[in-house]
């Protein structure tokens, strides 16, 4: 380095000038709501601004008329009693469309006939005792044996109801579920909320399921010469994966714009991406064949996954618009993209877009008031 590649002090310019953004500290003094703790992070750093700056999209996105938000989920967020968080957004209508593991599935649907999950204290338990007792470990929550049992009994006697001709996807079967616990069930449920609301339920993965297993079970049942697992014997089952796949890809056609809110990463959340390349294909190689084209607009993604290792759950946004799944930011693509724990950072998101959208409401209500004041 020599003198010249020293900069000059007269060359040093101002940020303000330059439109740049100043952050500031963030006060608990003047934070009285999770609105406002968001709106203070969005001007700090690191995980912190991406959360702030995550509200702002995910507000835009579910107020928006013409947009179809889809909710991917995975991980074991209804072992860690995040349920009831994902019965909001169905409920509030802030997604549109579920995609989902089947074991998060299955584990809120546990939740949801009055089953527990319990607290694994590892100074006093052991994991061979635990498997003795019927007791399977979440890394720190423990899911008794005999819940998947209860559980069974009711996917059988939903199973029983059903003709053994009606063609079956896992839509289909959560809407059944989801039925049968709106009949015959008290209290909220994740399958419940989506039968009531008429939002479809996707598992991609369903037979790495316990809700798959129950059927599975069923199927075999059903056996003339008893139960065996040999193929042929096996009664036909009428399940058909591409009616989910053909589903989904109608709904998100005949929308006007669509957005993405991810959980994880996983088979839900690329199940719920590829719909672009496959309207992509689908139109190339078909001929005769014309679809719209559709790319997600928006997106709000938390997951812990760094994106070095080079999977899916890990990746950016911005590697999604190389693929043609993703509007890219120069043409209104927007996105939030959270490294986090999820059930430290869906919780304080939750909560900060009701807060915003309840001040909302109340600022519409008080210039109806105003008006009509002035109008006497």
């Amino acid at each position: 380095m020599t003198k010249h590649d020293i900069r000059s002090i007269d060359k040093l310019q101002n940020p303000d000038e330059l439109g740049f953004k100043a952050l500031e500290p963030l006060d608990p003094d003047n934070i009285h709501n999770f609105d406002q703790l968001l709106q203070a992070m969005e001007k700090t750093a690191f995980s912190g601004r991406s959360l702030g700056e995550a509200l702002n999209v995910l507000q835009e996105m579910v107020t928006d008329p013409d947009c179809l938000v889809v909710g991917t989920f995975s991980g074991a967020m209804t072992v860690a009693k995040m349920g009831k968080l994902l019965c909001k957004m169905i409920d509030e209508r802030w997604v549109n469309v579920v995609i989902s593991t089947g074991a998060l599935m299955a584990h809120g649907f546990i939740e949801s006939i009055g089953l527990k999950h319990y607290k694994y204290e590892k100074h006093r338990m052991n994991d061979q005792e635990l498997f003795k007792m019927g007791f399977n470990r979440v890394y720190d929550t423990l899911e008794p044996e005999i819940n998947f049992m209860r559980a069974e009994d009711i996917v059988h006697r939903v199973m029983q109801g059903i003709d053994k001709e009606e063609q079956l996807c896992s839509e289909i079967i959560c809407q059944k579920i989801g039925r049968y616990l709106d009949e015959n069930v008290p209290g909220p449920g994740i399958l419940k909320s989506a039968y009531q609301q008429g939002t479809p339920v996707y598992i991609p993965a369903f037979t790495d399921s316990e809700l798959a297993l129950d059927i599975a079970t069923h199927i075999l049942r059903q056996q003339e010469k008893g139960p065996t697992l040999q193929p042929e014997t096996c009664p036909p089952f009428p399940f058909n994966p591409f009616l989910d796949l053909f589903s989904y890809t109608k709904k998100i056609t005949e929308s006007k714009k669509i957005g993405l809110f991810t959980i994880g990463g996983g088979v839900p959340r690329n199940w719920a991406q590829q719909v672009s390349p496959f309207l992509e294909i689908a139109s190339q190689r078909l001929e005769n064949m014309e679809l719209p084209l559709r790319r997600f607009q928006f997106g709000v993604r938390i997951c812990p996954e760094p994106v070095h290792w080079g999977g899916l759950s890990g990746c950016t946004y911005q590697e999604g618009v190389s693929w043609g799944k993703f509007t890219p930011r120069e043409q209104g693509g927007k996105y939030a993209e959270i490294y986090s724990d999820a059930t430290i950072a869906w919780p304080i998101l939750i909560k900060g877009l009701q807060d915003r959208l309840a001040k909302e409401v109340r600022s519409q209500k008080s210039e109806v008031r105003s008006q009509q004041t002035s109008d006497l």
